[in-house]
């Protein structure tokens, strides 16, 4: 028994020293794979070459559209309206007749001041005739001073009783006028507010009616004055030279995001800014033959504000945010190696950004492949293919080039 568990101890001792020889045999051909070294590879980054060209810079602000004219039909008499004369929505002509007033009781007043006038005017010779008599009698003293004067001064009287009526005439007829309410523009007007039969009073607050003069139209929108003074600091600095044959010209967009077709023109700037908003209104004025543009529409304006002579852009997908949020780009030196450039940028024109400061005229910037390299990483320059060429933005196209 004894010499069955020596046996035993001695074959379990010989399966344990196998497994050990065997892991070590394992472990030495791992290592012995795992110190070959990997061939060495360098990425493939796709570069543009930064170019110099001038730019034409726009301000896009919101805004909405008004009418050229704006005319609020109110009655100038009271009465009743006995007819109402136009189509609602219809165009009309200054001077068409939009409602008729009673003028029955106007018509009476007129030919009452019209008689009074005449009856006026036919005492006048008479007592014209007494006061001559009475001076050439004066002379013989057939009547006395008194009667003389009381003769001259009746005249004075008939005179200035004529002078009366014939303002009361004059009044009796502007209101007889005043009960055919016509049009004082032309444009296009409005829902009527009353009815035939409803009585009106003069220069009542609710208005009638209301016309609009819609060709030309206005377009009203807003700038910050921190915008302005940029702007014209930039002219002063030389940064921007103005446009002096079309700087005067906006493009239109309209609420779905189409371009209006006829270009408007900039009529002024405000000279006042609003303080509770820091912002000041620029007043457009577009042609509207047709008619597409309707009071209250919201639109964006599209003002050109200069053209920058020395502008450098670089795509949007070459620049990239550092953890402080500043923008950075990476660029390809002569000697093939990546350096890292922070930039200021002035604004998105198209795809691209307008680089302020950061970047030179010449320098190659990285476009792919920017995840697989840091800076001091020696890289490969290939052809970078833009995949949407159509989004470009106008005058600002950029021609890429590989090393």
């Amino acid at each position: 028994m004894q010499l069955f568990r020596t046996g035993y101890a001695t074959l379990k001792l010989s399966a344990a020293l196998t497994m050990v020889s065997g892991f070590l045999l394992l472990g030495g051909c791992d290592s012995g794979h795992t110190q070959q070294a990997a061939p060495n590879t360098i990425p493939e980054v796709a570069l543009v070459t930064l170019e110099v060209r001038p730019v034409e810079l726009t301000t896009e602000l919101p805004g909405r559209t008004s009418a050229h004219l704006v005319a609020e039909i109110r009655p100038q008499v009271n009465g009743i309206v006995r007819k109402r004369m136009f189509k609602e929505g219809s165009d009309v002509k200054a001077g068409e007749l939009l409602y008729q007033i009673d003028p029955a009781p106007f018509q009476v007043a007129f030919d009452s001041a019209k008689a009074s006038l005449g009856k006026a005017q036919a005492n006048l010779p008479a007592i014209r005739s007494k006061s001559e008599r009475y001076k050439e009698l004066l002379v013989d003293k057939a009547v006395s001073r008194q009667d003389y004067d009381d003769a001259i001064s009746a005249v004075g009287q008939a005179q200035a009783e004529i002078e009366y009526w014939k303002t009361a005439v004059e009044a009796a007829k502007i209101n007889l006028g005043y009960t055919r309410v016509t049009a004082p523009i032309s444009g296009r007007i409005g829902r009527s507010s009353i009815t035939d039969g409803a009585l009106v009073t003069a220069y009542q607050q609710n208005t009638l009616a209301t016309i609009q003069q819609l060709d030309p139209i206005y377009v009203d929108v807003t700038q910050s004055s921190a915008d302005l003074l940029r702007l014209k600091r930039h002219l002063e600095a030389g940064r921007l030279t103005s446009d002096k044959e079309g700087g005067q010209k906006v493009r239109i967009m309209l609420e779905d995001g189409t371009p209006y077709p006829i270009e408007g023109k900039l009529q002024f700037r405000d000279v006042t800014v609003d303080p509770a908003t820091g912002s000041f209104t620029l007043r457009i004025e577009v042609p509207n033959p047709d008619q597409l543009l309707l009071p209250g529409m919201f639109v964006r304006a599209v003002i050109k504000e200069g053209i920058a002579e020395q502008a450098i852009l670089v795509p949007q997908q070459g620049v990239t945010r550092n953890t402080k949020g500043e923008p950075i780009a990476l660029i390809v030196d002569d000697e093939g190696k990546v350096q890292q450039r922070t930039l200021s940028l002035n604004r998105a024109i198209g795809d691209q950004w307008l680089v302020s400061s950061g970047l030179s005229v010449g320098e190659r910037v990285i476009v792919e492949g920017m995840l697989s390299v840091r800076p001091g990483t020696v890289v490969k320059a290939v052809s970078f293919n833009n995949p949407k060429p159509g989004s470009e933005a106008p005058n600002t196209k950029l021609q890429p080039k590989s090393n």
